[in-house]
């Protein structure tokens, strides 16, 4: 016999009930207005019995939705997609290891794993060095978002922002960017900034 949804309703309470029972969770009991007779029948409950309210067509539970705990469920569930998203994009970008261990904490087998999802290539050698004329155009677009901060840390979507606005590859505008903010050109005029020795993830 196919489950009613009142049915799988019903099972997914008394599944989560029996759960209580047997952590000794009573408070989550008594919140759900479990007394001692309903607890007691509950000890008594088989798996056999939950398969035989599949033929239930109305339940013996008042639903009520609390408003103060949905919202801000909702509300941090919308924050944690907007940031699933802001990371996909900034992988499909090919935004390096070190910006994303910085951003989000991202370790390497994350970053890894997310690059093969995405079917990122993988990145050889270094970053394109930007010449004089773009080094101008990717200050001007960087210091008119960087605040007070020594590290010189823009937010991820402005990162995007920046990438849409100077057409620079991601990884370019975050080597480029770390170098102003480290070579102190944060407030002051630009100057041609220096290329570290090394190579870049």
């Amino acid at each position: 016999m196919e489950g009613t949804k009142e049915a799988d309703l019903v099972t997914s309470v008394l599944l989560y009930a029996m759960r209580c029972l047997a952590e000794g969770d009573q408070a989550a009991l008594r919140n759900m207005n479990f007394g001692v007779k309903e607890i007691e029948s509950l000890r008594e409950l088989r798996v056999g019995d939950l398969y035989r309210i599949e033929s239930l067509r109305a339940h013996c539970l008042s639903i009520a939705l609390n408003r103060e705990a949905y919202w801000p469920m909702i509300d941090n569930l919308c924050r944690q997609r907007e940031m699933e998203d802001t990371i996909q994009m900034l992988i499909v970008a090919d935004a390096p290891k070190e910006m994303m261990q910085v951003l989000f904490g991202l370790n390497q087998r994350d970053y890894t794993r997310l690059r093969r999802t995405l079917m990122v290539d993988p990145a050889v050698g270094r970053p394109p060095e930007v010449n004089d004329e773009t080094s101008h155009r990717l200050w001007a677009s960087w210091s008119a978002r960087v605040d007070d901060d020594p590290s010189g840390l823009l937010t991820p979507e402005q990162y995007l922002d920046i990438q849409h606005e100077t057409e620079l590859p991601i990884r370019a505008i975050w080597t480029q960017t770390q170098r102003f903010a480290q070579y102190g050109h944060l407030n002051g005029p630009f100057e041609t900034v220096p290329t570290p020795a090394g190579t870049d993830e």
